[in-house]
């Protein structure tokens, strides 16, 4: 089950591994005081063992054996919990420590199977009681007597019943710690989250009207910086084109009220009153300009609208750029003279590329040199190439430098330096961008530098190109 609140699955990591340590710590505190008593019922049982050893090793004579029993009692007085029996390796019982409930069926007998093998120490339970002892070996000093069986045991009840009431009181503090552990781990993780929340309350009220918002970094944990930079750097870039969408919108509309406002008021003056053919015909002249500016138009913005979408495909064929310029100045003679500029051409190089897009390209930037070029100025075509693999075409005017402002804008559509200026020249602000979308779609790049009185639009195309790229 995949859990979708990311606070519930913090809680339920940390309760996880806060239980496993909980257990784990309580595990080793049970099995340490396990061991703490079988140690010292381990010492207590060699101590009688010892002892026995001991008493037995002062027996020489027969009278010394017969007062044995008396002396293991002295020795055992103060230990009603504590069991010894010797026993002759025949069996016979020659000592049994008196005032003990031992059971017979287990003492010695559990002992002698558990001897067989290790540990020494044996414990075993009949009934309701627990017991842990341990048999040896000892011998005597009276002559001929073979070596006694030494059995001694220790009722362990006492240990097991607070082993009993320490196990119950640990694992039940263990089990309310591990749910209190989930409590705090819940409030810890809302706590820790809250910045999350935060940062989603500031994100929700975000809206086209207020792309302006940025949330604030330096409240937030580290961990959440990343996050929230990037986020407001998208904030930016939603920002940029919200207002370059805007921007296009108004001008797409200004650009078209402006041709069909001039053919309404054009028809209107016509049919105000009865007008000569000559007056007619100009008047259609006029309104036949109009559309045809129109169309012009909207065969740009279809043609930018092919290019986003990729659909500006170039039909590739190897193309001399010197050549291609040299025809553009050809065709631009007329205009060039009449506006009493020079054109100039330097370098050569060879692309390959769609002819007419190229062109197209080529000749938008000519004659935007030659618009912003006074008289008696000259406009250089440079031809570079810096690697076998890249060709640079540079068109340079003198003239008014460009605010450095407005230099990243350039290519984008309708955008114009001083818009009053531009409209008079009869532009719209489409040529720089479909001039880009050209050599993009080409694999190229388009520049723009202006400084000191020289405006200078770089276009690098790749020698070989790949269409699309």
């Amino acid at each position: 089950m995949r859990l979708r609140s990311l606070t519930l699955r913090l809680t339920l990591l940390f309760w996880i591994a806060s239980t496993v340590v909980l257990v784990a710590l309580g595990y080793l505190v049970s099995r340490s005081v396990q061991m703490h008593f079988l140690e010292i019922d381990r010492d207590e049982l060699l101590g009688k063992v010892a002892l026995v050893r001991h008493t037995l090793a002062k027996i020489e004579t027969v009278d010394e054996f017969a007062a044995m029993p008396g002396r293991m009692d002295d020795a055992l007085i103060g230990h009603p919990h504590l069991g010894v029996r010797l026993s002759s390796p025949d069996g016979a019982l020659l000592y049994a420590s008196p005032n003990v409930s031992f059971p017979d069926a287990d003492f010695p007998l559990r002992l002698a199977e558990d001897q067989q093998s290790p540990p020494s120490i044996a414990t075993w339970r009949h009934g309701d009681h627990y017991f842990r002892g341990t048999m040896a070996s000892v011998p005597t000093a009276f002559a001929g007597m073979p070596r006694a069986n030494v059995a001694v045991a220790v009722s362990i009840n006492h240990h097991i019943a607070f082993l009993d009431t320490f196990k119950h009181s640990l694992w039940l503090t263990i089990a309310l710690s591990a749910l209190l552990t989930g409590v705090l781990g819940w409030i810890a993780a809302r706590r820790g989250l809250r910045p999350i929340s935060d940062l989603t309350a500031v994100a929700r009220n975000i809206s086209a009207s207020r792309l302006h918002d940025r949330l604030q970094v330096d409240t937030l944990p580290v961990e959440l910086t990343a996050l929230a930079l990037a986020f407001n750097d998208m904030l930016s870039r939603l920002e940029d084109s919200f207002r370059r969408l805007s921007d296009f919108s108004s001008d797409l509309a200004h650009e078209f009220k402006t041709p069909l406002s001039n053919m309404m008021m054009q028809s209107e003056v016509a049919l105000s009153k009865s007008r000569s053919e000559e007056d007619y015909r100009e008047t259609l002249y006029s309104g036949l300009e109009e559309c045809d500016r129109l169309a012009r138009t909207v065969s740009d913005m279809l043609f930018l609208a092919k290019a986003d979408h990729g659909q500006v495909v170039p039909t590739i064929e190897i193309i001399d750029l010197a050549t291609e310029v040299q025809e553009l100045f050809e065709f631009y003679d007329a205009f060039v003279e009449e506006r009493g500029v020079t054109l100039a051409r330097q370098g050569s190089g060879v692309v390959h590329g769609d002819r007419l897009m190229l062109r197209r390209a080529i000749s938008n930037l000519l004659s935007n040199a030659v618009a912003h070029t006074a008289p008696g100025g000259q406009i250089t075509v440079s031809l570079t190439s810096t690697t076998a693999d890249v060709i640079t075409l540079a068109v340079e005017n003198p003239g008014p430098s460009i605010p450095s402002e407005h230099l990243p804008r350039l290519f984008d559509r309708f955008y114009r330096v001083d818009p009053a200026r531009q409209r008079s020249r009869g532009g719209v602000g489409l040529g720089l961008a479909i001039t880009k979308s050209i050599v993009t779609a080409h694999g190229g790049a388009m520049s723009v530098s202006s400084d000191h009185g020289i405006t200078r639009f770089e276009m690098t195309l790749p020698a070989r190109t790949r269409p699309g790229s």
